[in-house]
């Protein structure tokens, strides 16, 4: 079984791109440490919400990602854009297309 995890953060008006644009660099290291799906959605419908859906080999995996540099460095450049309203769970992935 895998560790997944999916939540949604909602931007300050009109940074819904930026914010996109920080979590979608560097994503290339992910997959180097574990990670078998990463993927950042949007929706018109609500502009100022993104959505993360992430799928990797353990949680240990997952915690120790947010260690590294290039990750930390976007958390924080996205931080002052987010309103502070976050969702999230986590799901053991027990299969399916692609994983």
């Amino acid at each position: 079984m895998s560790y997944g995890y999916t939540g949604t953060m909602r931007t300050r008006s009109g940074r819904r791109d930026e914010v996109v644009a920080l979590l979608t660099r560097d994503v290339d290291v992910l997959s180097s440490v574990g990670c078998r799906l990463y993927a950042v959605a949007v929706n018109d419908d609500d502009p100022d919400l993104v959505w993360v859906y992430e799928i990797w080999d353990s949680k240990a995996h997952h915690d120790n990602s947010l260690q590294l540099p290039s990750v930390k460095k976007a958390i924080e450049e996205a931080m002052p854009m987010l309103t502070g309203e976050f969702t999230g769970s986590e799901l053991a992935v027990v299969g399916g297309l692609g994983v």
